[in-house]
């Protein structure tokens, strides 16, 4: 399989501007994709947070396995960081979000207090492509404010935000330089978080289909059909319950792996999470 490696000239002037800005900054808001906790949480950032207290926000959870992503935050939690599992979309996000936000900052607000100062805490609003902190941001301050996409790349400067007792300021989606682990790179490909012009579309799917035979192969029958266990087999079954046919029978495979890795996307196969906290216990969140 190709070498997955994506870091765009945009995102090294992004880290530096994040670098500047770092100073003003009270606190971070680092933004994981709950399907893939450990692939989009990115060292660098943590790194730049240079201590400052995180809120890991674990979005999109529901597109996710309630059971890994409530596994997820406990394994931050017991790292010493805030963590909460969130749908920007849904009922009580921003009540949830809000309050975590309170929580991990109130030690500088009673310090600031005592000092006399009243501005509002300042927080850096982080995190790979396409995890949603732009629509955060905007279920935050309850208008739309910051400019949102489905596919990675779409924050390319930065912008404060006044929000209701804090400040935020959006970044970019930034990436590590290098991906060391090639399965988390393939996780960040599956939900988008790296430019699809770069990747192997039948690579991808054909990998995804791999891993969902391992840890859901429920989901493979009850949407496919599938009972094969070699990756191309059971993207032919995909072809053929969605009629992806040619003429005289053979298989479109390029629109079959385009729909499935759509269908994942959308949550449409169902709440799949690729990793396990388990697994991934030595993440450095």
């Amino acid at each position: 399989m190709k070498h997955i490696q994506w870091y765009p000239g945009h995102m090294t002037k992004a880290m530096r501007m994040m670098g500047e800005e770092i100073g003003l900054c009270d606190a971070a808001l680092c933004v994981l994709d709950a399907r893939c906790a450990a692939a989009s949480f990115n060292p660098k950032l943590k790194e730049l947070f240079q201590g400052r207290p995180v809120l890991y926000a674990l979005n999109k959870a529901d597109l996710a396995d309630p059971a890994e992503t409530d596994a997820f935050v406990r394994l931050i939690e017991g790292k010493g960081a805030f963590a909460v599992k969130t749908a920007a979309t849904g009922m009580g996000a921003k009540r949830a979000l809000v309050q975590k936000i309170a929580a991990m900052t109130a030690p500088l607000r009673e310090k600031n207090a005592e000092k006399g100062l009243t501005r509002p805490v300042r927080v850096m609003v982080a995190g790979v492509p396409n995890t949603g902190k732009s629509t955060i941001i905007n279920l935050l301050k309850g208008e739309k404010k910051a400019v949102t996409g489905d596919k990675a790349g779409v924050t390319r400067g930065k912008q404060w935000i006044r929000c209701e007792g804090f400040d935020l300021l959006d970044t970019p989606g930034t990436m590590p330089p290098a991906f060391e682990n090639q399965t988390l790179a393939r996780h960040l490909a599956y939900v988008g978080s790296i430019n699809d012009d770069i990747l192997e579309t039948d690579e991808i799917a054909l990998a995804l289909l791999g891993e969902l035979r391992e840890r859901y192969p429920a989901i493979l029958r009850e949407k496919f059909a599938c009972e094969e266990s070699e990756p191309l087999a059971m993207l032919e079954c995909v072809c053929r319950r969605r009629g992806f046919l040619q003429r005289g029978g053979a298989f479109d495979y390029e629109r079959g792996e385009k729909a499935l890795i759509d269908d994942f996307r959308k949550g449409k196969l169902g709440r799949i999470s690729l990793e396990r906290a388990e697994e991934y216990a030595e993440t450095g969140y």
